[in-house]
């Protein structure tokens, strides 16, 4: 892979750790402050509530995992190993790096994978 594909790659990573990031505060940002005090809201008010809460929380993990991810990404570009597949070495096709930068298989160990 060349200077300018790895280039490339890491600001398209940046970009996307941005846009997680605003989303990750935005959404604490959002759920600070909300009560569930049952003497203010009803019994099924107060139950959708906590789903909500719990979609909004799993949504965030989801979140942070991907930003993990992310992060593992930069560090195999530090390394010179970013592009390579982690499980059986070769290259990961561009196309794949495109659409999933922050990949760690090419498309046949996915596939086998899972």
């Amino acid at each position: 892979m060349t200077k300018e594909e790895l280039a490339g790659f890491r600001r398209l990573l940046e970009e996307q750790k941005a846009e997680y990031l605003e989303t990750l505060s935005t959404s604490l940002e959002s759920g600070k402050g909300e009560e569930l005090d049952q003497q203010r809201v009803g019994r099924l008010s107060r139950m959708d509530a906590l789903q909500q809460q719990s979609i909004v929380q799993a949504a965030n993990r989801r979140i942070e995992g991907e930003l993990r991810q992310i992060e593992l990404a930069m560090e195999r570009i530090e390394r010179g190993t970013y592009g390579k597949c982690i499980t059986c070495g070769g290259a990961i096709q561009i196309g794949r790096l495109e659409a999933f930068p922050s990949t760690t298989a090419c498309i046949d160990c996915a596939r086998r994978n899972g």
